[in-house]
């Protein structure tokens, strides 16, 4: 069963890690994917993904798009609509960390956090939601973290940024609900990505998974399991909820 046949997706940040997965999960669903990238470096591997998308029999195409810039998220929103023609899901998943004690971190270090982890949020959400009340219908997912819920020593603007995401998805439901358009949020726990490989390593490792009662590190491919349920319409008496994917970390 193809939950997405037929919609159009959003996905930023999706050259890696969840987003990569996020985009995948959607092809094989039957959704037709935009995505997005930031670094030059990451051209070869938008490409790569662009190419496994399409083998599944969905139309693809990667931008090189930042999405804490307000004007390059209106061009890419554009473009979006004129190359798919229309869109239903949107993926606000760009993100990035500076941990570092408060102490030592700079302003620049703050803001670079906040525009690209809950600037871009606002920015994506601003743009794709004109389209989809003109369709009445849409779905925007944010991907908050863990960190937003409970904080973290060390990563004072990350959990900031992430917390924001979460005020906001509330927010954006309360709005937009009665054009039939849901906004939840998704609070992944430890998820095994490049973000995090340093995770993993000897005691480190050991003192996390003693705090998770599955007992194991998440993968990309489970966060990408609760986006396509949000995406999808067995999610559409839901909005406004964060769904922590987690491993029980929260509890």
């Amino acid at each position: 069963m193809k939950l997405l046949a037929g919609k159009t997706a959003i996905v930023t940040g999706a050259a890696r890690g969840i987003g990569e997965a996020i985009a995948l999960k959607f092809a094989d669903h039957g959704a037709n994917v935009a995505f997005t990238y930031v670094s030059d470096s990451s051209a070869e591997k938008a490409k790569a993904l662009v190419e496994k998308m399409e083998a599944m029999g969905v139309k693809a195409k990667a931008y090189q798009s930042n999405a804490g810039d307000f004007a390059q998220c209106e061009q890419l929103v554009n473009d979006v609509l004129a190359t798919f023609g229309s869109l239903d899901v949107c993926v606000n998943n760009a993100g990035i960390s500076k941990d570092n004690l408060l102490l030592r971190v700079t302003p620049e270090q703050w803001d670079e956090v906040m525009d690209i982890n809950l600037k871009s949020v606002f920015n994506m959400t601003k743009l794709v939601m004109r389209p989809m009340m003109k369709a009445k219908k849409g779905s925007i997912i944010n991907m908050s973290s863990i960190i937003g819920i409970r904080g973290n020593g060390g990563q004072s603007s990350y959990a900031a940024s992430k917390a924001g995401i979460i005020g906001f998805t509330k927010s954006v439901a309360h709005e937009l609900g009665s054009r039939n358009i849901r906004c939840n949020a998704i609070a992944p726990g430890f998820i095994e990505t490049d973000m995090t490989h340093y995770l993993k390593d000897g005691e480190a490792s050991k003192a996390f998974l003693e705090k998770i009662p599955l007992g194991r590190f998440g993968s990309a491919s489970e966060v990408a399991d609760a986006t396509l349920f949000l995406a999808s319409d067995m999610s559409s008496y839901i909005t406004g909820q964060v769904i922590s994917t987690c491993g029980g970390l929260n509890i």
